[in-house]
C-alpha cells in the first residue's frame, strides 16, 4: 500500500543557499540522526544545467550539485536490531533553486520517491527560503508490513524532527564558510 510523508520547514537563509546546499550529496549524513549512522557510500554525480547566475555576487555559491541521472548510494541503520541497510539513488528532476526528485532504484522499500521543494518565501518581512519534503512510498509486501508501517513512519517523523532541529546551525554554518570563499 502507497503512503505518503510530508513536511515543511522555513528557514531565514537564501533560497541560492539552501538548494546548494541540499543539491550536494554529501551533506546529506550530517542531516540524519547519529542512530541512523548514515554513510554516503558512492556517489556518480552527473552535471545539472547551467547554475542560474545571481544578480548578488554574494548568493553565487560554488558547490557539487546531483543533475538528473546522479546515482547516490547510501547505507544506514534503520532499525538497531536489523542489519544496515543500503539504498542506490537516481535524481530524476532537478530545477535550480525549485526542486529536485531522486527515486530508490534498489534497496529496502518497494518504492520510494522524495520531491525536495526549496522555495523563496517572505515572513514577517524577512526573506528566507520554505523547504518542502514530499515522500511517497510503499514498502515490500510481506506478513510484517502491518508491523512495520508505523515504525517506518515513527522513524521519517523523527528523522525530519531532527533535520528542522539541525538546519538552521548548519546552513548558519554553511553561510559563513561561503563568505569566507567569497
Amino acid at each position: 500500500m502507497k503512503q505518503r510523508f510530508e513536511t515543511s520547514q522555513w528557514v531565514p537563509f537564501p533560497v541560492e543557499l539552501v538548494f546548494a546546499f541540499f543539491a550536494n550529496p554529501s551533506n546529506l549524513p550530517h542531516l540524519m540522526p547519529p542512530a541512523f549512522k548514515m554513510r554516503l557510500e558512492d556517489a556518480r554525480i552527473q552535471p545539472p544545467p547551467p547554475r542560474p547566475v545571481a544578480a548578488d555576487p554574494a548568493r553565487r555559491f560554488r558547490s557539487v550539485a546531483a543533475g538528473v541521472g546522479s546515482e547516490i548510494l547510501i547505507s544506514f541503520q534503520l532499525l538497531p536490531a536489523i542489519p544496515r541497510a543500503s539504498s542506490l539513488h537516481i535524481v530524476n528532476d532537478f530545477e535550480w533553486n525549485s526542486h529536485f526528485c531522486d527515486e530508490q532504484i534498489r534497496g529496502p522499500f518497494a518504492s520510494f520517491h522524495h520531491r525536495h521543494g526549496i522555495e523563496t518565501q517572505l515572513r514577517d518581512w524577512i526573506e528566507g527560503t520554505l523547504v518542502t519534503d514530499e515522500i511517497d512510498y510503499e514498502l515490500r509486501a510481506g506478513l510484517l508490513s502491518p508491523i512495520a508501517g508505523p515504525v517506518v513512519r515513527g522513524r521519517l517523523e523523527r528523522m525530519f524532527a531532527y533535520r528542522q532541529k539541525r538546519l538552521p546551525e548548519i546552513l548558519d554554518a554553511a553561510s559563513r564558510q561561503a563568505v569566507k570563499r567569497g
